[in-house]
C-alpha cells in the first residue's frame, strides 16, 4: 500500500480547510484559532498549524492531505508540512485585492518544493468576483515562464477538488489512468 502527501496552500480564506474537508474520507483534523489580526476582517477563525485529511485511492493507496496556514507569520509550518510531499495545490481567492500578487508570493515561497515536485492552481470565489478570468492567470504564469494547470474551483465541491488533485497527479506522472 503506497501513501503520498499533498500540500494545500494559499492566502487566508482561499478555501484550503474547506477543500480538504470536501474531499477527505475521514473527518479532517483542523487547528483553527480565533483570528486576532487583520484576518478577522475576512473570517472569524484561521488555521494556525495545519489541516489534515485522507483520500483513499484504488488499490489501498492513500493521499494524505495537509493544509498550511495562510498567514505568513506561520510560515515556519510550511517547510515542516512540505517535507516528504509529492506536490502542491495552490488555492487563490479571486475576491482578494491582488490575487496575482498572492500567486507570485506563494509560488516564490514554495519554489524550492515546487522545483522538486509539481503544482496545480485552483482559483476560488470566482462566483463572487468574475475578474480576473482564468485566462488572465495563464497569461501571468506565462510572463513568469511557468506552465501550471489552473482551474476555477469551488472548494466546497468534491468533484472540483478532485479535478485539481488529478491535474496535480497527472503533472507528476502523465501516464496515470483516471
Amino acid at each position: 500500500m503506497s501513501q503520498y502527501k499533498i500540500i494545500f496552500t494559499g492566502p487566508v480564506g482561499a478555501g484550503k480547510t474547506t477543500a480538504i474537508q470536501s474531499i477527505s474520507d475521514i473527518a479532517p483534523i483542523k487547528t483553527d484559532a480565533a483570528a486576532s489580526d487583520m484576518t478577522k476582517s475576512r473570517k472569524a477563525g484561521t488555521t494556525v498549524a495545519m489541516d489534515y485529511g485522507v483520500m483513499n485511492l484504488a488499490g489501498g493507496e492513500k493521499l494524505h492531505l495537509y493544509g498550511t496556514p495562510g498567514q505568513e507569520r506561520f510560515d515556519f509550518m510550511w517547510d515542516i508540512l512540505t517535507s516528504g510531499g509529492i506536490g502542491l495545490i495552490l488555492l487563490l481567492d479571486n475576491t482578494r485585492t491582488d490575487p496575482f500578487q498572492d500567486m507570485k508570493f506563494f509560488l516564490e515561497a514554495f519554489s524550492d518544493f515546487i522545483e522538486k515536485t509539481q503544482v496545480a492552481i485552483g482559483v476560488t470565489q470566482m462566483d463572487l468576483s468574475s475578474r480576473p478570468v482564468i485566462n488572465d492567470y495563464h497569461k501571468k504564469l506565462k510572463e513568469m515562464d511557468m506552465n501550471i494547470p489552473v482551474f476555477t474551483v469551488d472548494a466546497r465541491v468534491k468533484n472540483d477538488v478532485s479535478l485539481l488533485i488529478q491535474a496535480l497527479l497527472y503533472s507528476l506522472d502523465p501516464g496515470l489512468e483516471a
